[in-house]
């Protein structure tokens, strides 16, 4: 038995080292294509895109692994019925159960494995990652201003439309924001129809340059009631000219590590630690805020209401009491009122409903470490029963299984996840719903591997059409 054992190890660890390099390096190459226009381009030299891949590696595991598993275990058990080795095992009284036995534990060793890799090094990678790519922003300021969104760049928080130039150095559709640093609230904007950065390694300026754009700022009265008249001050420009003090961006350490507050760097004791925290914080918010929504439309925070003996009867038409003038002052003030507690009220649900998205991530977070781990087990006792049902190895048919299998796993837990942060389901539905959904199949495969019936019976299927048929042309039996 032990020779036995080790044949079907071996078999296995050869194909699923094999799948397992193809696979990742396949990955990897998807990881480079996502990020060539970060990296192309930029003046970075090799052993810093170097360190950029290699911190992106470890988060493709999730992805490689469970699908190696599969794809070897369908390979591996399918040449073996291929090749008539299960039959010639079965007729030695051997079963499937105690062919797959070596294999179940090295399943098991390679998911212990799996969930500590991903609950420490795949933090510690993400960790890294998040910290490098800012730091080479910084340190490089045609990376720190990208496509579409904001970036900041010293004083000033730069947003533009296009980048083109050989070294993205042309921009299209600017928008920059200056930071106030005298505390008064002025808004500075500036918006231009393009734009040039000029730099060199002589100097610690970088320039500029914008062409054909406005020049927009707040002006802040001194008397409050007058900042009701939002008065602004604008101008226009054909060229102006920005420096950029460089010298505290470019004394950036690519080594240092100051981000490290995202739910995907954290173990699983640390996302226990925040999630209490978290959690904690919600409820003082929900509290505060109901205390202060109760005091603002005038709810006594007792619920106990205490009656007099002798009551006025309730005035229907309160305003009937005031003349005109009054009325429309009262309806005024209400109104204002009104308008104020909705705000105030969407506002709060706003910053609720995020922080709950906040901690249904963490959770997800805290919950993928396990899937992973069990997801090696469940596409074993997916993949193994099937390779011995469809009796077909090498890469043909076993690789349209794995592919067909995983793709559902994965929509369904990219899927489960997804609405699981939005609210629509349990972070722990959400992050296990592919493995419950997929498990009764592995249960299926295994009981019909173990007792020799094939993929699919078509008899049991057929049966009922063909009763119906001898009803119908009783004469054709």
């Amino acid at each position: 038995m032990k020779i036995l054992d080790k044949y079907i190890l071996k078999t296995f660890l050869i194909t699923f080292t094999t799948v397992f390099v193809i696979l990742f390096f396949i990955f990897i190459l998807q990881t480079v294509w996502l990020f060539i226009a970060e990296l192309a381009g930029k003046d970075l030299d090799l052993p810093m895109v170097f360190k950029f891949l290699m911190f992106s590696m470890p988060r493709i595991i999730p992805l490689v692994l469970p699908l190696s598993v599969l794809l070897a275990s369908i390979m591996t058990f399918g040449d073996l019925s291929e090749n008539y080795e299960f039959a010639a095992m079965k007729s030695a009284g051997i079963s499937l159960q105690r062919a797959m036995r070596t294999l179940v534990l090295f399943i098991a060793l390679l998911s212990i494995v799996a969930f500590f890799f991903a609950n420490n090094i795949i933090p510690l990678a993400e960790y890294k990652f998040v910290n490098f790519r800012k730091n080479i922003a910084q340190a490089k300021p045609a990376l720190a201003i990208a496509e579409g969104q904001f970036s900041d760049v010293g004083l000033y928080n730069i947003k533009v439309n296009k980048k083109s130039g050989e070294n993205g150095n042309i921009l299209t559709g600017i928008t920059i924001h200056i930071k106030s640093n005298n505390g008064d609230g002025s808004k500075k904007v500036i918006k231009a129809k393009n734009g040039e950065l000029i730099s060199s390694k002589e100097s610690s300026i970088l320039q500029l340059v914008l062409k054909d754009g406005n020049y927009y700022e707040d002006v802040i009265p001194k008397k409050y009631e007058d900042r009701d008249k939002m008065p602004f001050v604008k101008s226009s420009f054909k060229k102006d000219i920005i420096n950029i003090d460089l010298s505290e961006l470019n004394k950036v350490d690519i080594s240092d590590e100051s981000v490290s507050n995202t739910n995907t760097m954290l173990t699983a004791s640390e996302l226990n630690y925040t999630l209490d925290s978290l959690n904690k914080n919600l409820k003082t918010d929900i509290i505060s805020f109901s205390e202060n929504i109760s005091q603002r439309v005038g709810i006594p925070k007792s619920p106990k209401i205490k009656l007099k003996k002798e009551t006025k009867p309730f005035q229907k038409n309160i305003l009937s009491l005031f003349d005109n003038p009054k009325k429309s002052e009262i309806l005024k003030i209400a109104s204002s009122n009104l308008s104020s507690t909705i705000f105030s009220i969407d506002a709060s649900k706003t910053e609720l409903t995020n922080k709950q998205k906040n901690i249904n991530k963490h959770l997800s977070a805290l919950y993928d470490k396990f899937v992973i781990a069990f997801a090696c087990f469940l596409m074993f006792f997916i993949g193994a029963p099937l390779g011995a049902i469809i009796r077909k190895g090498g890469l043909g048919l076993p690789i349209v299984f794995a592919v067909l299998i995983f793709i559902s796993f994965h929509f369904i837990n990219t899927f489960g996840k997804r609405i699981s942060q939005e609210g629509g389901l349990s972070p722990f539905m959400g992050a296990w719903m592919s493995s419950f959904i997929l498990t009764p199949l592995a249960i299926l495969l295994t009981y019909r591997a173990t007792n020799d019936i094939g993929l699919i019976n078509m008899d049991v299927i057929l049966a009922p059409f063909q009763k119906a048929f001898k009803k119908i042309f009783p004469s054709q039996n």
